[in-house]
């Protein structure tokens, strides 16, 4: 990749293998993980074709999959990728980095009718990538597809920034709400949801 993630350069070591074992004992105490997964299922049709960009140990994609999408998940950390496969066989996982992200060229040619960027992806790009990324992952939609965003308001990218950069990567903003359960949004909200969809014409 040109530029290391964020995710790469402002952790140690042994931030990855801790992240992996931190979801995996959540999972096991069965705590409830699977919010970000209900909204993008209820603004899909069933079977749909969903990409997870920024998949970490998968449990997004895995929940989407369990009902029914067909998942692709993508992530630039080798570790969290080998997590998700050994955890959630089924979707595709696969690495790279989403400021290239070049599906075709993996083998994934066909197009999403869904994408969604949860826990907070777009604080741990490359730092000046974010535009790139939302270009790159708008590329991967078939025409009205829906991208779903969630991040939080004070990691550094301005939603002013987020909302321009999202309409330069061809997009439209629809809703946004301040919590993936979908709390009424607020300017002063810690955290912002925000669904996008790639226009039909």
């Amino acid at each position: 990749m040109a530029n290391p993630t964020r995710w790469a350069t402002d952790t140690g070591p042994e931030h990855s293998q801790w992240y992996i074992d931190r979801f995996r004992k959540l999972v096991a105490e069965g705590a409830d993980l699977a919010g970000e997964a209900r909204l993008v299922d209820a603004l899909v049709a069933p079977g749909s074709r969903i990409l997870d960009a920024g998949s970490g140990t998968g449990r997004v994609g895995a929940a989407l999959a369990e009902r029914g999408h067909t998942v692709v998940g993508v992530d630039a950390d080798p570790a969290l990728v080998d997590a998700a496969r050994a955890d959630y066989p089924g979707p595709t996982w696969l690495v790279a980095d989403l400021a290239e992200l070049d599906l075709p060229a993996l083998g994934e040619a066909e197009p999403f009718d869904a994408a969604v960027l949860a826990g907070n992806v777009l604080a741990f790009v490359a730092v000046g990538t974010e535009p790139e990324v939302l270009r790159r992952v708008a590329a991967h939609l078939r025409p009205d597809g829906v991208l779903t965003v969630g991040f939080g308001t004070e990691r550094g990218y301005p939603l002013t920034a987020f909302d321009a950069d999202a309409v330069a990567a061809g997009l439209r903003v629809e809703q946004r709400f301040a919590t993936w359960d979908l709390r009424p949004w607020r300017d002063d909200a810690p955290f912002a949801v925000t669904v996008l969809r790639r226009p039909a014409d």
